[in-house]
């Protein structure tokens, strides 16, 4: 009992065809982000309202927000609660430690007026479109907005 073996090859002249469109697409998206040619970019409406704010960490996990012009404290975020805040807040910090920036610079929360919220941290530049993880989340920071708090 003997099996007949046969050994599929591929065209030379297909992988070269592979390999040539492999590189023309490579050639054409690094030509496109050193040009800018091809590419799209949007432009925000404009800001109806903005709020400088500046997060630090409390005693027993909490989290404070104060207003950055006159360090009034805005809001105390407890322990266990307000987690996409702190998800957010968790990843733009990271962001910060990467580049060696402290916890000094403010962020700024800016609503426009296609009713789109960001949060973008003043030091990097980093933008993040709150309304973007949906109306709930986006509500965690819109209450921080308007919040008035003790001055300290």
């Amino acid at each position: 009992m003997s099996e007949a073996v046969h050994e599929t090859t591929v065209p030379k002249g297909a992988l070269f065809a592979v390999a040539g469109l492999l590189m023309f697409a490579l050639a054409a998206v690094t030509a496109s982000r050193l040009t800018g040619v091809g590419g799209t970019q949007m432009t925000l409406p404009n800001v109806v309202e903005s709020r400088d704010l500046q997060f630090e960490d409390g005693k027993d996990g909490a989290v404070l927000v104060f207003d950055a012009r006159d360090r009034g404290l805005v809001e105390v975020l407890p322990p266990g609660s307000n987690g996409f805040v702190r998800v957010v807040l968790r990843g733009l910090a990271r962001e910060r430690r990467m580049n060696e920036i402290g916890a000094t610079p403010p962020f700024t929360l800016s609503r426009f007026e296609n009713g789109q919220l960001t949060l973008q941290d003043t030091s990097t530049g980093k933008r993040i479109d709150l309304v973007a993880f949906g109306s709930s989340n986006a509500a965690a920071f819109e209450r921080l907005m308007n919040a008035r708090g003790e001055i300290k």
